[in-house]
């Protein structure tokens, strides 16, 4: 059988038609190509992303099943970073509420993300604060939405896990785990995976190991919750 594909549209077309069949053609494509990358990273390990590759400090990193990453750490990631993951499908709404009346009352900036849309952003998207973050911010949604749908809870933990900064020139917490308490991700206590979940949103700038003021403050507040995350069964979604 043959098929068809569209021919570049005739000359005597006038310039809106000619350029409204380029951004149709270009949509597609993007859905096409956005698609069967995320189908692609259900089942492979991610190798890169465009955070590592603009990294100055070059990057570490260890891709490591989450069969054998500890369960502290998955707690201490849900406590300290989305507190709904098993319950949402990709947006905490309530979260995105706040985190607006915040700014709007002239607050520090901050977002309502998930992890789910940190993965999609970290995965597929690049980090920026000017204009083009408005930009990300949509696509972010729709690599959100495809993720939820194709991967999974939990393959987005997984995902996040490994390609999440956890230092200066350090991706995903196995990578972190080594560097700051020379053991594997599989050995974690929740109080060292709680540490690392407190340098989360900034890890840069905060100490995992030898932490003080807010930093050694959150940490213990997240250990803390961690136990909660576990009684209650809030990380279910991810070991079902």
């Amino acid at each position: 059988m043959r098929f068809l594909t569209p021919s570049r549209p005739a000359a005597k077309h006038g310039f809106a038609y000619n350029l409204g069949w380029w951004i149709g053609r270009l949509i597609v494509w993007f859905l096409v190509l956005s698609l069967g990358i995320t189908v692609l990273y259900k089942f492979v390990p991610v190798p890169i992303t465009i955070t590592m590759i603009a990294d100055p400090h070059g990057f570490e990193k260890d891709w490591t099943p989450l069969s054998r990453i500890d369960r502290n750490m998955v707690a201490a990631v849900i406590a300290g970073e989305d507190a709904k993951f098993c319950l949402h499908q990709g947006f905490d709404q309530e979260a995105i509420e706040q985190a607006i009346e915040r700014n709007q009352r002239g607050g520090k900036l901050r977002g309502g993300s998930t992890i789910s849309q940190q993965t999609a952003k970290n995965v597929f998207l690049w980090q920026g604060w000017g204009w083009d973050r408005y930009a990300r911010k949509g696509l972010e949604v729709w690599f959100t939405f495809l993720i939820e749908h194709i991967w999974g809870k939990r393959r987005i933990m997984e995902v996040y896990l490994n390609v999440a900064e956890t230092g200066i020139g350090t991706y995903g917490v196995e990578a972190g785990a080594q560097r700051y308490y020379k053991k594997s991700a599989a050995r974690l206590t929740r109080v060292e995976a709680a540490r690392i979940a407190a340098a989360l949103p900034s890890p840069k700038r905060r100490a995992v190991t030898g932490a003080t003021g807010f930093t050694r403050r959150h940490g213990n507040a997240i250990a803390a919750r961690s136990g909660v995350v576990r009684n209650e069964a809030l990380d279910a979604c991810v070991y079902r």
